[in-house]
């Protein structure tokens, strides 16, 4: 009949744990008020609320009241938003949130262990990336560096005392705890047994004693553990304090049962188990100490980053100079740095010439020589020259406001790795109470004495030996020393999810300008071809070419590299670097082909051969000697531009742009790992060939446009390739966004970067492979701590439990659960730091396997007018000139004319009406270069 009532019981338990734990919770319903929406939040072991109901279109306030201390609560994270905010220790803290998208956006304690939920409801403008971008700001303090810094100050103050406080528990524990094993363990030794039985007053064995010294630990030193523990379980999101105080409680009052009423019992089942409670919560205790400290070190790449701040600049005025704080510092100002001083923020030199270490800022050891026109970074260490420079960017948009920023965000961002941990530990501990109570069940069906004894014995080791702590930080903890790990290196993660992709790169692809070249391409050959002769000339004699000062004049329109370099050498020839050029009109750009205008009444082409052979009209003789000039130039690695003015080639300019010292080292390194690597340019096939067989690259694309880039990283994908796409320019903006994984050079535009996934400070390729090493790394680190928690979990509950009893009478005591449960958090913790030694070149490479060879034979969207001939490539599909046009002016309003992006008019971020159109944008950048000079682009008729 007992064996019936229990299983009873037990049922009716396992009932109620299921409602009360996963039952449909009520939300709380924000008040609106001056059109803000604001909710409390109690924080007191959880979230009260901890479903908060919001309206979509309306700024948000929550008041977080924090009513304890302790490292558990002191952070809020609302990973989908990018915001990890400090809560003081019994202190409000309001943190403010834009309007929100409908959704879900789920907020959590900085451990991963207290839970909450904000629903916004409602119809939205789908405006979540502003609550990022703000919420981000407000949170992280980046708009006043002070604030950052004393919210760094204070966690690290919360987490002392936290250390310090643990410390005094501990140190109570021990005390209490060594006498109590003494007594309770040297009897089972028989001939110490004996002794103390014959020599010891009797009062020494009572249980009474026992109490006595259990009674601090349980009522003192366990005290934050019970308050947390029971606290959750009230919320009814119960964490791992919820398990202990469990285990311990019941522990603790069947023992209080045999002290006072022992006679109630059967005889064998009059022992007490003071020892093991008091074991369990010193364990417990030691554990938490441990962790905190390993934990202290998390913080440190965002301590050192705001530790880069300079407080004072030197600024030239009127009157002489002038100390004053950096955060004073406007735009315009003129600054002067000192020999060995730091620069306060970013700027453009005006004079002088120094040496700049940027190691601080982007990784790269070697210092940087600047001088007049230079721009420079905050934070970085003038060499032994004096410089004075025009401050450019103040505030949060300095270079390293911005890398804080995007480290803030992926530390607070959740990797899809995660997800998986986050659904097993939002039904572990309902799951271990219940096995627990079905534990002591089982027990009772044991044809055994003390069977019942038996069964609190392992049912309280069931609740004490189970971690969702080791769970819950197998994730995060990796996440925010990697990413820290990467600033410090140059290579800044724009989130977690980022990081966790790069690791499933198995091909890169690489934009040749400005990311495995210099991006200062210079002018090296010229050939005239406006005479019959058609011979090279003297670079220093181009001027003498008839028209060109025509052509220079366009080119000056034009924002590309190979643009500047023939401007350049052309002004450096009339020596005038500053001189005006003949007005252009009509000026048209055609990305990843060329341009065009009219100069004094003459029509004017700049561009490639493919380009400039559509818009002219020549004899088979001069087309042969234009091709031939073309080739000879392609085949020496160099970029050909062909000038045509008046349906004249007047002749074909050679632009060599340099390969960086570390692409052909950084190239290798990622074959090694098994990554293919595909190059993409503008240049001519034969060029195209020569630099690749110069870098050891078997893939590569030639004469592409912008929409090429993207359509070859789309093609890529659909070969079930994870496709990573390195650039630096406004034309990679597209492909950067397409791919998997975006890496811009951080010397790039501002919309590329914005673009990107991964930032790279350096501009180096090495950084590539950096990124991807440590990514590698960290995926491993993470899957070996989820593998310490699962695993540990998952044999450790069934021993407790007792599955080995019947084979080998194992029994687990727990006191050894407990000692179990209090290291394996710390295990998670050690094992996390030690990405702390990661070092780029000195990670062990993971290859990946073998896949389908890479097939590029496809049709590029800007050369199926192709056709077969002397100078095309027959791999491309052909369709006829009329369907060009006719698809051309059927979406011609729906291209971005800076960037070249196709763009949906329902998606765009921005629009103009010019000339009574509607120009599309994909970004608000384009939108703005486009304001500087509308007349520039042609947007079509």
């Amino acid at each position: 009949m007992t064996l019936v009532w229990s299983i009873l019981v037990a049922v009716a338990l396992t009932a109620f744990i299921v409602w009360f734990f996963f039952a449909p919770r009520k939300a709380h319903k924000a008040q609106v008020s001056q059109g803000m929406q604001t909710a409390h939040v109690v924080v007191r072991g959880g979230y009260e609320p901890s479903l908060i109901e919001v309206k979509a279109g309306t700024p948000i306030v929550l008041d977080f009241d924090r009513k304890e201390s302790g490292e558990c609560s002191s952070h809020v994270v609302f990973p989908e938003l990018g915001i990890d905010r400090t809560l003081q220790a019994f202190a409000h803290t309001e943190v403010r949130l834009p309007a929100l998208a409908p959704g879900e956006y789920p907020f959590a304690c900085g451990m991963n262990m207290l839970h909450g939920m904000l629903r916004v409801t409602g119809k939205g403008n789908g405006e979540t990336a502003a609550a990022e971008s703000n919420g981000v700001s407000e949170a992280t303090g980046l708009s006043d560096a002070e604030q950052l810094e004393q919210l760094q100050s204070a966690d690290d103050a919360e987490r002392e005392h936290e250390i310090g406080e643990l410390k005094r528990r501990l140190i109570v524990g021990i005390a209490f705890t060594v006498p109590e094993l003494l007594i309770a363990m040297l009897p089972m030794i028989p001939a110490v047994g004996a002794w103390m039985a014959h020599t010891l007053p009797a009062w020494v064995m009572s249980p009474w004693l026992q109490l006595i010294l259990t009674a601090p630990v349980m009522f003192y030193c366990g005290w934050p553990v019970h308050r947390t523990g029971w606290l959750a379980i009230a919320h009814r999101a119960p964490e791992m304090n919820s398990l202990v105080t469990t285990g311990t409680c019941v522990a603790f009052l069947y023992s209080l049962f045999v002290t006072i009423w022992p006679d109630a019992l059967p005889v064998g089942s009059r022992e007490p188990y003071y020892e093991a409670v008091a074991t369990i919560i010193t364990l417990m205790i030691l554990g938490q100490l441990f962790e905190a400290k390993a934990q202290a070190g998390t913080g440190a790449a965002i301590k050192a980053l705001v530790g880069l701040r300079v407080n004072t600049a030197h600024v030239v005025t009127e009157h002489g100079m002038r100390d004053i704080p950096t955060a004073d510092v406007a735009v315009g100002d003129i600054i002067e740095v000192r020999p060995g001083e730091s620069l306060p923020i970013d700027g453009i030199v005006v004079s002088g010439h120094t040496s700049i270490d940027e190691s601080m800022v982007t990784g790269e050891s070697m210092p940087v020589a600047v001088g007049e026109g230079a721009s420079v970074v905050g934070s970085t260490v003038n060499g032994n020259g004096t410089i004075r420079y025009r401050a450019t960017r103040v505030g949060s948009q300095t270079v390293l406001a911005q890398i804080i920023r995007l480290v803030r965000n992926a530390q607070t961002s959740k990797a899809p790795i995660q997800r998986i941990a986050d659904r097993v530990a939002g039904v572990f501990v309902p799951v271990v109470m219940i096995i627990a109570v079905w534990t002591f069940v089982f027990w009772q069906m044991a044809p055994m004495p003390l069977h019942v004894l038996y069964g609190i014995v392992c049912a309280i080791s069931v609740l004490v030996i189970a971690c969702p702590c080791a769970l819950g930080l197998a994730t995060p903890l990796s996440i925010t020393i990697a990413t820290g790990k990467g600033a410090q290196y140059g290579v800044l993660f724009r989130s977690a999810q980022a990081l966790e992709n790069t690791h499933r790169i198995d091909t890169v692809v690489l934009d040749k300008t400005g990311t495995i070249t210099v991006g200062k391409p210079q002018v090296v050959d010229v050939v005239g071809l406006a005479d019959d002769d058609g011979g090279p000339i003297d670079v220093s004699h181009m001027a003498k070419i008839p028209g060109f000062s025509y052509v220079a004049a366009v080119e000056a329109k034009s924002e590309h590299p190979l643009a500047e370099a023939i401007v350049q050498a052309y002004r450096s020839e009339v020596q005038a670097p500053h001189g005006a050029l003949p007005q252009v009109r009509d000026f048209h750009n055609e990305p990843g082909g060329g341009v065009s205008g009219h100069v004094e009444g003459h029509r004017v082409v700049v561009g490639n051969e493919r380009f400039v052979q559509a818009h002219v009209d020549e004899d088979a003789a001069v087309s042969k000697r234009v091709h031939d000039a073309v080739e000879q130039m392609a085949e020496k690695a160099r970029t050909p531009v062909v000038a045509a003015v008046d349906g004249v080639v007047i002749a074909v300019v050679a632009v060599a742009d340099a390969l960086k010292e570390t692409s052909a080292q950084a190239i290798e390194a990622l074959q090694m790992r098994g990554i293919d690597v595909v190059m993409l340019t503008g240049d001519h096939e034969a060029t195209a060939q020569a630099i690749a067989r110069e870098l050891g690259i078997t893939h590569a694309v030639a004469q592409v446009t912008p929409a090429d880039k993207e359509a070859v990283v789309r093609e890529l994908q659909n070969q079930h390739r994870v496709v990573a796409m390195v650039g630096d320019g406004i034309n990679d903006a597209p492909a950067l966004a397409r791919a998997d994984v975006g890496m811009a050079m951080g010397s790039g535009t501002d919309v590329a970067v914005e673009s990107a996934d991964v930032t790279l400070m350096n501009s180096s390729l090495e950084s590539v492979v950096t990124a991807i090493d440590l990514s590698d790394r960290t995926m491993r680190n993470i899957h070996q701590n989820l593998g310490f928690a699962l695993g540990y979990n998952g044999l450790g509950i069934p021993v407790a439990a007792g599955v080995l009893y019947p084979l080998w009478h194992v029994l687990l005591s727990p006191m050894i659960a407990g000692a179990a449960m209090a290291f394996s958090s710390l295990s998670v913790v050690l094992n996390a730091n030690r990405l702390h030694a990661f070092v780029p070149n000195h990670a062990k490479p993971v290859r990946r396997g073998a896949r389908t060879p890479l097939n590029l034979r496809f049709a590029l969207p800007s050369q199926t007018l192709q056709s077969c001939g002397t100078h095309t490539d027959c791999r491309h599909e052909s369709i006829t000139e009329h369907e060009h046009k006719e698809h051309t002016m059927a979406h011609q309003e729906h291209i971005d004319p800076i960037c070249g992006m196709v763009v949906d008019p329902k998606d765009a971020a921005d629009t103009r009406v010019y000339d009574g159109r509607t120009i599309y944008f994909c970004s608000k950048h384009c939108a703005g270069v486009f304001d500087e000079d509308p007349a520039k682009y042609e947007v079509g008729q």
